[in-house]
């Protein structure tokens, strides 16, 4: 649950930054020094277009929502909501954690909980996968894309992460009724009838 919660919690931030940047790919007709010479070297996020020269960083917002392609809005949908499901399936990881008691909760609860965080980890995932490889691939399509970013390559990791640690959570956590434990857990004692159908033995012999 620990190694999860740690991946799935790196995975997120990792996601978080990469929906709150833009340096995604990287757009260029010529070489890398010709364009930034030129100022024709850009970077494209879901939430703006950016040139890079050299002593120049400058980016234009898309605010033209129904104008922009299909690949941007999914992205930006996509990116939003994986965003917004890491930070419940962060909080839920926390409270199932072993260490951590709420009042007399059973460890079965804290189980559930935990398979419950590793699916949301897993929508985290999907989300940024279906983002990150489909955005290179439309603007490769709408402009000659050159070189992915570091936000895309912090996409990528975040969902690797997510991906790894939901794995761990939802296989690894025992999620059986606490009547299956051994009765040492259930504080419940068992007594067994000797002889068959016979009356039960004294106390003293009987336990």
């Amino acid at each position: 649950q620990l190694s999860g919660f740690l991946l799935g919690s790196l995975g997120w931030v990792s996601i978080l930054i990469a929906t709150a940047t833009n340096d995604w790919v990287l757009l260029c007709k010529y070489g890398l020094n010709t364009c930034k010479k030129m100022d024709e070297l850009g970077a494209k996020g879901p939430w703006a277009d950016c040139v890079i020269s050299t002593g120049l960083y400058h980016c234009v917002s898309l605010t033209q929502i129904l104008e922009l392609p299909a690949y941007i809005q999914i992205t930006r949908a996509l990116m939003v909501t994986a965003s917004i499901l890491g930070l419940p399936a962060v909080g839920i990881l926390l409270m199932s954690m072993p260490c951590i008691n709420l009042g007399n909760d059973p460890q079965s609860s804290k189980n559930k909980r935990a398979i419950l965080g590793g699916v949301l980890l897993l929508l985290v995932a999907i989300c940024g996968l279906v983002s990150t490889i489909w955005f290179p691939i439309g603007a490769h399509r709408e402009q000659a894309l050159m070189s992915f970013g570091f936000s895309l390559y912090a996409g990528w990791v975040g969902t690797v992460f997510c991906l790894l640690g939901g794995s761990i959570l939802t296989c690894s956590s025992d999620s059986s009724p606490p009547s299956s434990r051994p009765y040492q857990e259930n504080n419940h004692f068992y007594y067994s009838k000797q002889g068959g159908g016979q009356m039960p033995a004294p106390s003293a012999t009987n336990h």
